[in-house]
């Protein structure tokens, strides 16, 4: 069993990070975390802080400042609500980090693990589905998926949800806390060492979905985004400000995706290796270990960068988040109406509900 510290480091690790290879391992690597207790309290706080208040303000322009919807805001909206279940989550491992123990019950702990896991699968598909909805509109301008109304949206929005966070519904239901003396943790399945074979196979699944739902969205983006720009390339459209932007919303959606999700998959494949491969090899399995806390810290940091995909996303929610800042400090003016019937008209016919 892990020291105290590595049992609170280790709340959203499966079990093949919180039990290590060997015997040996497991007295190295609670001295190896202690250092990275501060900065991860420092760190969680300011992210914390910072995706509260984006998505609140983004909240609050969605809500009563939009005068209309579309499939693409609607979609953004949904983002906004994947964010705020896990940000009001934080505050609980934050409490735990510094406690030492998780003192808030088996309900909570439940629902804490499931909200970080199903977090990350919303927001991973629904920036997916933002940067799709992008390519249609400029490379397929004529297919039936730009004629999508505010319903079927939601249709595609709700089977978005479901299809994201329904494999990691049977967090709900198993064990998640471990009771060492008077101290308690909460961890991803702690009794998978005396559990049935179909919490190992669950275990097994869900290892495989964290990769693939990674690599397979990813791919999906890098061609979105290959697409666009060769299009517009060819089509000598690479100047209109509009078409900049539309080929901007993807490489930005590209690079919150890349930063916050990247480093976790690789190093939680990192650690599949060691345990297959090098299962003696203490010193490269601790150092993969700090990486994997490091990494899947920044899963959170997505809910406080993702303010800005809103932004460049969508034009009306970016007019309305310039009205709200003092006149000295507003955006720059926006292309008018008149101005985007003036282009040319490929330009018009895959910009003219989205920009």
């Amino acid at each position: 069993m892990l020291p105290e510290l590595s049992s609170n480091f280790t709340t959203m690790m499966p079990d093949f990070t919180t039990r290590p290879p060997a015997g040996d391992c497991q007295s190295q690597l609670g001295d190896h975390l202690e250092y990275l207790k501060l900065p991860a309290i420092l760190t969680s706080v300011v992210i914390v802080v910072l995706g509260l208040l984006g998505n609140a303000v983004a909240l609050w322009i969605f809500c009563f400042r939009l005068k209309t919807w579309n499939p693409n805001n609607l979609f953004l909206f949904n983002l906004v609500i994947a964010d705020f279940l896990v940000l009001v989550s934080v505050p609980l491992n934050i409490d735990a980090l510094i406690r030492g123990h998780w003192m808030f019950g088996d309900g909570l702990c439940h629902i804490n693990l499931f909200l970080m896991f199903a977090n990350r699968s919303a927001s991973i598909g629904l920036m997916t589905v933002v940067a799709i909805y992008r390519y249609f509109k400029v490379v397929h301008p004529h297919h039936w998926f730009n004629r999508m109304n505010k319903k079927q949206a939601g249709f595609v929005a709700a089977f978005l949800w479901l299809l994201m966070i329904g494999p990691w519904v049977p967090m709900l239901v198993y064990n998640h806390i471990q009771n060492s003396g008077n101290n308690t943790q909460c961890r991803f399945f702690t009794s998978y060492s005396e559990s049935s074979r179909a919490i190992i196979i669950l275990v097994g699944m869900h290892r495989i979905l964290s990769v693939l739902e990674f690599f397979i969205p990813l791919a999906m983006l890098l061609f979105c985004s290959a697409r666009i720009s060769c299009i517009l390339r060819r089509r000598q459209m690479d100047k209109s400000q509009k078409v900049r932007r539309a080929m901007r919303v993807c490489a930005v959606i590209v690079g919150v995706f890349v930063v916050c999700f990247l480093p976790g998959t690789l190093t939680t494949i990192g650690l599949w290796i060691i345990r297959s491969y090098r299962s003696w090899d203490c010193d490269l399995f601790n150092t993969f270990t700090k990486l994997t806390i490091v990494s899947l810290g920044l899963n959170f940091l997505n809910s406080a960068l993702d303010p800005v995909i809103y932004c460049f996303s969508s034009s009306m929610f970016r007019k309305a988040l310039c009205s709200l800042l003092p006149a000295a400090l507003r955006c720059g003016q926006e292309v008018s109406d008149g101005e985007a019937a003036a282009s040319s008209s490929g330009t018009q016919s895959m910009m003219q509900q989205e920009p």
